[in-house]
């Protein structure tokens, strides 16, 4: 009696053991089949001196991240996910930001008066950086640094641990101690500091300077002496409308991008 219930319990435990053997090989097999895509995040850096307060505008049909927009003290961080699918948009600072009588407003980029722009856009002038994530067959990510809506703060985009064409690109100089008269933007207006630079297009609203009508194609739309000014000085970012394409790199994979202001 006492061998016959031994014999069953040695059975039971033999079977166990097979079936979590198996269980064991099957989840093995499954993991090595499952790619594993490690998190992809954004890291949102302000060297700056000053408070700057980031702003995320979408594109159409795309989620707002971070709720649009936040305010990143002197020398921190702030780091989030990025999208897990396909995400377009663009980021730039807000500088000079405060609240009066209740009221919330910005001497550049500012969203309407809101401290999360929540998929509003900015008031120009303003360094942009502009991305496309998640896209083609070899989940590339696409960025550029713009000074086509002007200048208020250096930024540059660092993308880690990318595959293929990854460059740091964007602009590091600090264009406001030599920005033309012409283009300066001053806070406040008339007799205060210089805050920001504007474009040669939102300076003088001409259709040539802005590649409008007639102008609005890469064989019409030319660089101007304005966007020169910006090109010399950063050579990396895209000045005007039509600027080269290749300037928008593609990264494969890349485990974060930063972007940080005042680099």
């Amino acid at each position: 009696m006492l061998f016959s219930r031994v014999k069953k319990m040695a059975s039971l435990s033999l079977r166990f053991t097979l079936f979590s053997t198996a269980a064991f090989l099957i989840l093995c097999i499954f993991t090595e089949a499952t790619p594993h895509h490690p998190e992809f995040i954004l890291t949102l850096v302000n060297n700056c001196p000053f408070t700057v307060w980031p702003a995320i505008q979408p594109n159409s049909g795309h989620a707002v991240l971070e709720r649009g927009g936040f305010a990143l003290n002197t020398l921190t961080h702030h780091s989030f996910p990025a999208p897990a699918q396909h995400w377009s948009g663009r980021i730039w600072a807000r500088t000079g930001c405060s609240y009066n009588h209740g009221h919330f407003s910005c001497a550049t980029g500012d969203c309407g008066g809101r401290l999360e722009c929540n998929g509003l856009g900015g008031s120009s002038p303003a360094t942009l950086a502009q991305f496309s994530l998640h896209h083609g067959h070899n989940d590339l990510s696409s960025y550029a640094v713009s000074l086509v809506d002007g200048f208020n703060v250096p930024m540059t985009v660092t993308p880690h641990e990318g595959k293929g064409l990854c460059p740091v690109v964007g602009c590091r100089a600090s264009l406001l101690a030599t920005c033309p008269d012409r283009l300066q933007v001053r806070s406040p207006p008339g007799h205060g500091p210089v805050v920001a630079c504007k474009s040669g297009c939102e300076a003088f609203g001409t259709d040539e300077l802005c590649c409008r009508n007639h102008y609005n194609s890469p064989q019409t739309c030319r660089a101007s002496s304005f966007s020169e000014f910006f090109k010399h000085a950063c050579p990396a970012t895209f000045t005007y409308a039509h600027d080269s394409p290749s300037l928008m790199h593609e990264c494969s994979s890349p485990r974060e991008l930063k972007i940080i202001f005042c680099h």
